[in-house]
């Protein structure tokens, strides 16, 4: 089966960490967050993967070639112009043949069995599967309503509290990964915006074809802004969904990179991942949910906690990092403070002293 990963936006929800930086290759326990979908996706049995592409196009191309070091074989399709969801999709009709075709969405860290979802689309002789998953708070999804055989009876965009009142105990959302038969992109006009979720999926239900939904309870998320990038880490470090870590596990909660040199007195509290090339001097303590990347440096009784800090990072002497993220090749000079929740810029200066909070 064949795979088509929807990845050309803007990720325009996660500047300013995307503006040097395409969102498919943002790290993600210190690797490009799209090679965790193509392992996903290889594990399930797919080996050839088409990426569709926009923004910083040549960038994520660079580092991906041909897919060959990942098992698979990466067709690119390239927007001029944004499609929309099911736009995009069309736009690599050339790359489709008459077999079933998975569809994911670029957003998405999760390792629901795709395996299974392929089964069920043959079994029920659908058209349309949709991935399912549960949350506490459908409002800001659109919400999918099945019935007991699973065939999807109702579409309802981004729900108010009021009508999930009446749909008492449902709170499916699409999980943005499909079964799809291709012979439905006849009627998706070419060239032109087209979304699944508001014109294409609601108009075949319409015309009585059969979408079916597939409830999965594994893990997911969408790593779209800061906070559920965070939290994606936070899963990781909980080993809650399966991803691939480069580094030596240490007292089971801890990796190290190769190369990384840690002082004697570094105190490691973890869970946390220590990228390759890393220096931590004396005295400093790595708290819970700590990614640091590649040849980050870290100075003296410094505290990092629940902190991301991409690669070619400088932290000085006595720096609390606590909840944030921090770009790649920033310098963070000593009794810095950077509180919860901000997002600091590739290639940041924060001078001596200097406290940033929210």
């Amino acid at each position: 089966m064949k795979a088509i990963i929807i990845a050309g936006g803007l990720g325009t929800r996660l500047r300013p960490l995307t503006y040097n930086t395409p969102k498919p290759i943002v790290p993600v326990a210190n690797r490009p967050f799209v090679v965790h979908q193509i392992e996903h996706l290889r594990r399930h049995g797919v080996e050839e993967i088409i990426l569709n592409l926009h923004y910083l196009s040549d960038t994520i191309r660079d580092i991906l070639d041909d897919g060959k070091e990942w098992g698979v074989k990466i067709y690119y399709s390239i927007e001029e112009t944004p499609l929309g969801t099911a736009g995009a999709v069309k736009n690599a009709e050339e790359y489709f043949d008459d077999e079933p075709m998975l569809v994911f969405n670029g957003d998405i860290l999760t390792d629901i069995n795709i395996s299974q979802v392929i089964e069920y689309h043959k079994k029920k002789g659908a058209r349309v599967t949709l991935t399912l998953t549960r949350v506490d708070d459908p409002t800001a999804y659109g919400l999918i309503l099945t019935d007991a055989q699973g065939k999807v009876t109702r579409f309802i965009e981004k729900p108010s509290w009021e009508q999930l009142s009446t749909f008492a105990g449902v709170n499916t959302i699409n999980a943005g990964i499909y079964v799809i038969d291709p012979k439905i992109f006849k009627h998706v006009p070419k060239g032109v915006e087209y979304s699944f979720e508001r014109q294409l999926f609601p108009e075949l239900l319409e015309k009585g074809e059969p979408i079916y939904g597939f409830v999965s309870d594994r893990y997911w998320i969408d790593i779209g802004n800061p906070t559920q990038y965070r939290q994606a880490h936070e899963a990781i470090l909980r080993n809650e969904v399966a991803v691939k870590i480069f580094g030596t596990r240490t007292d089971g909660k801890i990796w190290i990179g190769e190369n990384a040199q840690l002082d004697k007195a570094v105190k490691l509290l973890g869970p946390a991942i220590i990228g390759q090339e890393v220096k931590i001097n004396a005295e400093t303590r790595i708290k819970d949910y700590t990614v640091l990347g590649d040849k980050v440096v870290v100075g003296r009784e410094s505290s990092l906690e629940r902190a991301i800090v991409w690669e070619g990072t400088k932290i000085g002497n006595h720096v609390s990092l606590t909840g944030c993220i921090v770009g790649f090749n920033c310098l963070i000079e000593d009794q810095v403070q950077v509180g919860e929740g901000i997002v600091l810029a590739d290639n940041s200066v924060l001078k001596k002293g200097s406290i940033l909070r929210i």
